[in-house]
């Protein structure tokens, strides 16, 4: 599956014969020397022979002798089995290291196809992850040992040791057992960090572990010799070969090479590759690489190139890899003078850049950065051309390693001015200072700073920040005004945060701060100290101190956000009343502390507002006196606040139950300003309900008053409940009092309830009353729906004529509505009801024709058998609207009647129409599925006819579907010769339904079938089969490659270790399997085996089954069974057998408890069915028990919550959550479901109130959505809670300039088809069209959706410049593609070419596509690669735009 794992896997599954020796040219695989390590490393080969006696290559008889134990006969690896595992803890565990496997291998897996390397702190936090476990595996152990070589190029080579010698010593301690393969990875480690070791000690710790060397262990300290040129030690491991009996390989050989070579006896070295053309192994590529290696060492550039020309002649390949190892081994031996000649000759191959790169890397980090900064220079062209930015930064991960490894800064800057003078690096200087920084390196930083100023770079403020912080750490005085000095040479300014965050804490004091700086001679700007200083005296609570700086008329205007911050700070102790209340009273007179508007004093309200939310309820509690004595002074100050800040006030001390202190915030309120005749109307909670609101109706009629509000939301609840007769009731009643609203609530209630004639009379009374009233789209839907559905035709036209004069748009949802309108007609045959219906919606533009809209009127036809009128349908809905449904049903209806001349009508028509191919595949898949399978087997193998993914996809999928196995099965057969056909594909399809059905005698052909076809199917097909075997207690018979549970094949049988390696099977071959012993009686394992098994299975009610038969026999599973089977219980959401569970585990078990997932699932479960106390006590218990919750488990909860109303539970999730940093739970999870809360208990004023104050208070939260709260209003059509929404967006938009509110209602309006309400919310917040970051965000989020191509586009229009053309023109190709939608597509392509916009090659790739499914030549030149190879490239262009690349 992954590179890290290739080889590993191949030594613990191939047979012997793939590492053997046969015929007369054996070259090591491609793929091997592709992965053989990053460039720099020492080449080790795979396989060792023996060779008797001392190696002497002169005598050439020594060698061919031998090859005389060399044979054909090929050697079964018999796998080591250990049977059923006893240890309780591991069975536990073994799920959780699997999952973590995964993730760390997908990780080093990622980094290492990306860049051929791995990070040391990628590495360190995967160790120390697996570490935490406390239960490290095998795989584990062997992954992170093979990352501790040449895969770490930016660490030294002894670090590298080190790292591996302290993986193997801790993972040894943890318990981790070694075999074979770990102690090969520790000795490839050492010979790629050139450690020099004794093999002889080597073996001798193998033997005292019991482990058995096999033949990478005796190649590999083979290679350690020759490393060193001990040929001696060399022929000594052979001679331990020799009774082994294994086989002589080319990197035996190789090794050889580089031994002679060492040894000083080049003319053995040249001699080894006679020897092997004697031995009958034709020199490979690597044999080749070993004696240029050699050459190199020696400087030998004229045998390096006759070497060279002869592998050219020879016809041998080698790769940019290859040479640069042979740049390498120049480098390190001095003769880098040679280094251009190789560098010329490389051809720049895929991936040569990160091989480049790599080869820098190593050698900066063996101290040849000249050589390395060359080798950089060759290959940039090559960035350069792909570079899309018009700023290049090429070059970031050569200055960064620099930097690490704390090069002289004089080469350092010499570098960087190459890069710069080269065009290759907008601001070298800049970022290797940024690395100076980070790596903590202070005189390299200084030094950098000061070749920036020569070369008038300009310098900042937070340049200086790493410094100071260090400084300030260790409280160092002398440090910090030495670093402030620096600043001042290099004419740096310091700035309020520079001198309040990381230089005043240093002293003592701000009065020893100002005398040290005088006594230095350091000047400072006096508003800047005197703003720092408020800063500090405030956070430091020295408010006598501050006051008297405050209240000087020598302090100068500066504004309360400066220190607001702090000023909290030093409030919260509420240490000295007095001075707070007339510090408060400064801010509130004072003009010099509001610079913003001086004329109101809003800036003290929010501060008391922020004062009082940053206090948690502890605080509240302890100093409630203190506060109500605050604003008491507050209040004989006459000192007054805002209604709105009064409210989020309350809010908070309620939810802390302190309801006495809001008594006090309320006398700060000025009634009169505010319209308040009472402080009841702000106290009095809410009232309600249906009985409630009936009474307060009925008194406002009696009274004579309006009733409209209060009749809506009586008719909105009786809806709620479906009670048509007692709505129309009251409508009856109180007619006059009736609004637009009220009336559209009550047509849907009628068109539910399927009365046609309520619905139809509501409506024109309506009409009568407001004839510019509309109702939204949904609701005309449904009633056009019920017309029809009621032979009203004539209505439900004007229904739709209406919904066009009132420009209703309509969305996904309510097509649906209307495909299901049409096709009730096709069902009772009514054609003519169809297609006048279908004539309105596309003449009136309603929506655009598709598929699912045409078909019902062909529908219509088939149901009837009318072959000849259908395929007239057809073709009028060709010509009329340029869509072609229901073919597929056609032909295969005249296929099976056998009407040939319509049939070939039909073809033609295809042909003409679609294209050849298409019409091929649309009749092949006809005679599929009626059974002709002769017949679909010549039309498949028409010459010419390609495989089309797409297609065999979609008739696959159909067949699954059905559960139809023979059509599918014979698709697999007859399309078996089809070019280009991915026949994993195909099997996997057949094995699909193979599963569905569960069919292992089905599965089990088509393994065969397999092999017959001598396919190498794929990790996913092979895991599918061996389910289906392993589901009906058959035997695998392959290697499964799965890594998260290995269970024992043929559960619950036993099977002992000798009848394993007696079986026949284990011997006659590589492939691994297991012969059933007789059944034995079961035991506490297999019901544990057994269990898991069948919860990974998704058979929750099985196991369930099993454990309490075992628990009947009494016995105990452990805690891990109990866990996973009460998770898999809840996954289906049966609480009560998962309760019974923990139960039968309690009773067993003493402290169990659930697990962190088995909880989540709970609270999940719990919600579901409504049970929010018995979920909110199951995630106290959590918190008590120091579990984490899910971000799921908690988002539910709340959402729950909210629909209910419940606003004290959500604030109570809140502060039980709050301090869980692990969980990443949404910023507005709580903001927005509170405020849902809020409008579900129609306190419309709380939710507005909230949502205001969030943004208001802190500008970090412009970037924070409220679109969930708007989206819930508009699904809930509750228009009076949507223009308090909307005027509040309005209201922050324009008065306090917050455009994130404005911005989500306007695309929540462009999202439902709401493009007048969008059009006019943006003439009043023009701001709105500014906010380009998130339209753009919009548009990628829509296009990844089918039928959003009208969204963007009304986009667009509403808002032009929100982005490139090339952007908007792209993304409406792709939503084309995804609708299928070939005209409009068309259309865009030919409006781009008339308006000279370029289309990027995935936008051109899209439209060629798209001709091509149409039968239409391409009008372009279609770019030739995978639609995934430029996606991904367009996606590195807009990082690399976007943000500077470590290149």
């Amino acid at each position: 599956m992954a590179a890290l794992l290739r080889s590993a896997r191949l030594l613990k599954c191939s047979p012997a014969a793939l590492l053997q020796v046969f015929g007369n040219s054996r070259h090591v695989p491609a793929a091997g020397r592709l992965y053989s390590g990053a460039v720099g490393a020492t080449r080790v080969g795979l396989c060792v022979q023996r060779v008797p006696g001392r190696l002497i290559v002169n005598s050439l008889s020594s060698y061919r002798s031998t090859l005389s134990c060399v044979s054909c006969r090929q050697y079964g690896v018999v796998p080591e089995q250990r049977g059923l595992v006893r240890d309780e803890s591991s069975v536990a565990v073994r799920s959780k290291q699997a999952q973590q496997f995964d993730w760390a291998l997908a990780k080093l897996d990622s980094s290492v196809r990306r860049t051929g390397r791995v990070t040391k702190t990628l590495l360190l936090r995967i160790f120390h992850d697996i570490c935490r476990t406390g239960y490290p595996s095998g795989n584990q152990a062997l992954l992170l040992l093979r990352s501790c070589g040449s895969l770490l190029p930016e660490v030294p080579l002894t670090e590298r040791v080190e790292l591996s010698q302290r993986i193997w010593d801790k993972l040894q301690e943890l318990g981790a057992t070694y075999d074979v393969s770990h102690y090969n990875a520790l000795l490839k480690t050492y010979l790629q960090n050139e450690f020099r070791f004794s093999p002889t000690d080597f073996l001798a710790k193998m033997e005292s572990a019991n482990v058995q060397p096999n033949r990478v262990t005796y190649q590999r300290l083979i290679a350690a010799y020759c490393e060193v040129g001990d040929i001696e030690g060399a022929s000594t491991i052979l001679g331990f070969m020799k009774s082994k009996d294994l086989p002589i390989t080319e990197a035996v050989f190789n090794s050889l090479v580089t031994g002679h070579a060492r040894a000083g006896d080049m003319d053995s070295a040249e001699g080894i590759l006679s020897v092997m053309k004697g031995a009958g192994i034709e020199p490979g590529p690597d044999t080749y690489l070993s004696l240029l290696n050699v050459y190199a060492e020696k400087g030998d550039i004229a045998k390096i190139k006759q070497t060279l020309e002869t592998v050219e002649n020879a016809d041998i390949l080698l790769m940019d890899r290859d040479l640069m190892q042979v740049v390498f081994s120049l480098t390190k031996a001095s003769h880098q003078q040679y280094v251009p000649e190789i560098v010329e000759r490389m051809r720049h191959e895929r991936g040569y850049v990160p091989d480049a790169m790599n080869l820098c890397l190593s050698l900066i980090t063996h101290g040849h950065e000249e050589t390395a900064f060359s080798v950089l220079k060759s290959f940039t062209g090559l960035l350069v051309e792909s570079q899309t930015s018009d700023s290049p930064d090429l070059g970031n991960f050569f200055l960064r390693h620099c930097v690490n490894m704390d090069k002289p800064v004089g080469n350092i800057v010499g570098f960087c001015k190459d890069l710069k003078d080269s065009g290759l690096h907008s601001s070298p200087l800049q970022f290797t200072l940024q690395c100076a920084l980070e790596a903590k390196n202070t005189g390299m930083a200084v030094e950098l700073m000061r070749s920036m100023k020569e070369e008038g770079l300009p310098l900042r403020p937070h340049y200086f920040w790493p410094l100071f912080t260090h400084y300030q750490k260790d409280k160092n005085i002398p440090g910090t005004l030495q670093a402030l000095r620096g600043m001042q040479e290099l004419g740096v300014t310091s700035d309020v945060d520079t001198f309040s965050i990381y230089i005043l804490p240093s002293f003592p004091s701000v009065d020893s701060a100002r005398t040290s700086l005088k006594e230095a001679c350091i000047d400072v700007d006096s508003n800047i100290l005197t703003a720092a200083e408020l800063r500090t005296e405030g956070s430091r609570g020295n408010l006598a101190e501050l006051f008297s700086l405050m209240s000087s008329p020598a302090l100068p205007n500066i504004d309360l956000s400066a220190f607001r911050a702090s000023l909290i700070s030093g409030f919260r102790g509420f240490h000295n009343v007095e001075l707070m209340a007339k510090i408060t009273e400064l801010l509130y007179k004072d003009p010099r502390f509001n610079s913003a508007d001086p004329e109101t004093s809003e800036n003290v309200a929010y501060f008391l507002y922020n004062l009082i939310d940053s206090m948690n309820e502890t605080e509240v509690h302890s100093k409630e006196e203190q506060i109500r004595e605050y604003f008491g002074l507050l209040k004989n100050m006459n000192i007054s606040i805002s209604l709105n800040i009064f409210r989020g006030i309350r809010n908070i001390l309620e939810s802390y139950q302190v309801p006495e202190l809001v008594k006090d915030v309320l006398a700060l309120v000025d009634k009169k300003d505010n319209g308040l005749e009472t402080d009841a109307t702000l106290l009095r909670g809410l009232e309600g309900k249906l009985s409630f609101l009936e009474k307060t109706l009925a008194e406002l009629k009696a009274e004579g008053k309006p009733a409209s509000s209060t009749l809506k939301k009586v008719i909105t609840v009786l809806c709620s409940e479906e009670k048509l007769e007692r709505a129309l009731e009251l409508k009856t009643q109180y007619e006059t009092d009736m609004t637009p609203a009220t009336y559209a609530m009550l047509i849907n209630l009628c068109c539910r309830h399927d009365n046609a004639e309520e619905a139809l009379k509501l409506k024109m009374e309506l009409a009568r009353k407001d004839s510019e009233a509309a109702l939204d789209a949904q609701k005309y839907v449904a009633l056009v729906r019920v017309l029809s559905k009621h032979d009203k035709l004539e209505e439900a036209i004007d229904m739709l004529k209406e919904m066009k004069e009132k420009d209703v748009q309509l969305r996904d949802s309510t097509i649906s509505l209307l495909t299901l309108t049409l096709n009730t007609a096709a069902m009772k045959g009514d054609a003519n009801t169809i297609r006048r219906l279908q004539e309105t919606i596309f003449t009136l533009g309603l929506a655009k024709p598709s598929n699912n809209l045409c078909s019902p009127l062909i529908s219509c036809y088939l149901e009837s058998g009318n072959y000849v009128a259908a395929f007239d349908a057809t073709v009028e809905v060709q010509k009329q609207y340029n869509q072609l449904p229901k073919v597929h049903d056609l032909i295969c209806g005249l296929v099976e009647k056998g009407d040939a001349e319509l049939l070939q009508k039909v073809m033609e028509f295809l042909s003409q129409e679609r294209g050849e191919m298409m019409m091929l595949y649309d009749l092949y898949f006809a005679f599929l599925q009626t059974g002709r399978y002769k017949e679909a087997r010549k039309i498949i193998e028409t010459p010419g006819l390609r495989a089309r993914p797409t297609r065999l996809q979609w008739f696959a999928e159909k067949c699954i579907a059905a559960q139809q196995m023979e059509p599918l099965e014979n698709m697999v057969d007859t399309s078996v010769k089809l070019f280009e056909c991915d026949r994993d594909d195909m099997y996997h399809y057949l094995l699909r339904l193979c599963k569905e059905t569960n069919d292992w005698q089905k599965a089990e052909a088509t393994w065969m079938k397999i092999q017959e076809e001598n396919l190498a199917p794929r990790e996913r097909t092979l895991r599918l089969l061996a389910d289906i075997f392993k589901n009906n207690d058959k035997e695998v018979p392959f290697e499964v490659p799965e890594v998260w549970f290995e269970e024992v094949r043929g559960q619950p049988e036993m099977f002992s270790e000798q009848e394993i390696k007696s079986s026949p099977m284990v011997q006659a071959g590589p492939r691994k399997r297991v012969a059933a012993s007789p059944p034995k009686e079961a035991t506490i394992d297999d019901y544990k085996l057994k269990v898991l098994s069948l919860c990974k299975k998704g058979k929750a009610q099985e196991a369930y089954d099993i454990l309490k038969k075992a628990n009947g026999m009494g016995i105990v599973l452990g805690p891990a069974p109990y866990d996973t089977l009460i998770k898999a219980l809840l996954a289906t959401g049966n609480i009560e057998d998962a309760m019974a569970v923990k139960n039968i585990a309690t009773d067993h078990i003493p402290g169990f408890s659930l697990s962190d997932n088995a909880n989540n699932l709970l609270i999940i479960s719990q919600v579901k069915r409504c049970q929010m106390k018995d979920a909110m006590g199951t995630l106290k218990g959590m918190l008590r028990a120091d579990q984490v919750p899910t971000q799921l488990a908690i988002t539910r909860l709340v959402q729950s919550l909210a629909s209910e109303g419940n606003t004290q539970d959500i604030q109570e999730v809140e502060a039980l959550v709050k301090n869980l940093g692990s969980i990443k739970l949404s910023s507005m999870i709580f903001v927005n479901n509170t405020a849902l809360a809020h409008i579900k208990n129609e306190d419309i004023d709380s939710a507005v109130e909230l949502l205001e104050s969030f943004y208001i208070q802190n500008t970090e939260n412009q970037k924070s959505s409220i679109s969930f709260v708007f989206r819930k209003v508009l699904d809930a059509n509750n228009d009076a809670v949507l223009d308090k929404l909307s005027a509040m967006a309005e209201r922050l938009c324009n008065h306090f300039a917050s455009y994130r509110a404005a911005t989500d209602l306007f695309l929540i309006y462009l999202d439902t088809g709401r493009t007048e309400e969008a059009k006019f919310l943006l003439q009043r917040c023009a701001a709105v069209s500014e906010q380009k970051d998130t339209m753009f965000t919009y548009m990628l989020r829509t296009a990844q959706q089918p039928g959003q191509a009208a969204k963007i586009k009304a986009l667009s229009e509403l808002i032009p410049d929100f982005t490139e053309k090339e952007n908007i023109y792209s993304h409406l190709v792709k939503c084309y593609g995804l609708d299928k939608d070939f005209s409009s597509a068309k259309a865009l392509y030919e409006r781009m070419q008339a308006e000279g916009v370029k289309a990027d090659e995935l936008t051109l790739k899209r439209l060629a596509l798209l001709y091509k499914e149409a039968g239409e030549a391409v009008p372009f030149d279609e770019p030739p690669e995978s639609f995934r190879f430029y996606a991904d490239k367009l996606k590195q262009q807009r990082s690399e735009s976007m943000e500077p690349a470590d290149n």
